[in-house]
C-alpha cells in the first residue's frame, strides 16, 4: 500500500530537483561560462554564476516537472496505463518544457544545432542516471520487504 502524498512531499521533490539543477548549471558555469557568456542568457555572467532571472526560471520548469511526475505516476487522472508508456509520456512532457523555456527565455541559440546536441546528451545522461538510482532504490525496497517477509513467516512457524 502506497503512502498518501502531502504537498510537503510535493515541495520537497521541487527543491531536490532544483537544487540539483543549479548545482550542475553552476558546474556547467564555471567550466564553459566565459565561452558561452554571448551566446546564451544562462551564462551571461560567465563563469560567476547564474542570473537571478534563470534561477528563477529552473524553479518554475523543477515545478512543472514535479508536478508532471505526479500526474504520470500516481493513479490520479490515469489509471490504466502501463508504466512503460508512463515514463515515455513524461520524458516527452519533461523535454517539451525545457525546450519551450529554452527558446523563450533564450538559454542557448535556437538556431545552432550544438546547444540542442548537448541538451540532448545532458539530458539523457540525467535520465540514465537517474533510472539507475530508481532501480537500485527498487531492489534494495524489495530485499527489505522480502527480508521482513521471510522474518514474519518464521516467526509464525515458531508458534
Amino acid at each position: 500500500m502506497e503512502e498518501r502524498k502531502t504537498v510537503f512531499d510535493f515541495l520537497a521533490q521541487v527543491l531536490i530537483l532544483f537544487g540539483l539543477t543549479i548545482a550542475i548549471l553552476n558546474v556547467f558555469s564555471l567550466l564553459f561560462g566565459e565561452s558561452a557568456k554571448d551566446l546564451s542568457a544562462m551564462f551571461a555572467l560567465g563563469n560567476q554564476g547564474l542570473p537571478t532571472e534563470i534561477c528563477f526560471q529552473f524553479l518554475a520548469v523543477s515545478f512543472l516537472i514535479a508536478g508532471i511526475r505526479i500526474l504520470f505516476f500516481t493513479d490520479m487522472l490515469i489509471k490504466n496505463m502501463a508504466i512503460w508508456l508512463r515514463t515515455l509520456c513524461m520524458l516527452a512532457a519533461v523535454i517539451l518544457i525545457i525546450a519551450a523555456f529554452a527558446v523563450v527565455f533564450h538559454w542557448f541559440p535556437a538556431g545552432m544545432w550544438q546547444p540542442w546536441a548537448m541538451f540532448f546528451v545532458c539530458f539523457g545522461i540525467s535520465f540514465l542516471g537517474s533510472y539507475f538510482v530508481m532501480v537500485i532504490k527498487e531492489k534494495t525496497e524489495n530485499k527489505r520487504m522480502e527480508d521482513a517477509l521471510r522474518r514474519l513467516k518464521k516467526k509464525e512457524g515458531k508458534k
